[in-house]
């Protein structure tokens, strides 16, 4: 999977941990299976832009902030 796939992940990952939520509730709020979010974070699956929208929207950020911490973490 590319790089970029497993960052954007990552970035999923570290905001729902620091809200405090588990990947059902993450789900729930955005719409999305449970199975899909883990694998969104694991980098298994490939987030489509309508997808990301719907985390991002859940997590109550930007989708352009969950970019920006994909690209810095793809940079570590």
């Amino acid at each position: 999977m590319h790089t970029i796939t497993k960052a954007f992940g990552a970035a999923v990952r570290q905001v729902r941990c620091q809200q405090g939520l588990s990947q059902e509730e993450l789900g729930f709020r955005a719409g999305l299976h449970r199975t899909y979010i883990g694998d969104i974070e694991c980098g298994r699956r490939n987030a489509t832009l309508l997808s990301a929208q719907r985390i991002a929207d859940a997590l109550q950020i930007p989708l352009s902030e969950l970019i920006r911490i994909a690209e810095y973490l793809q940079d570590e």
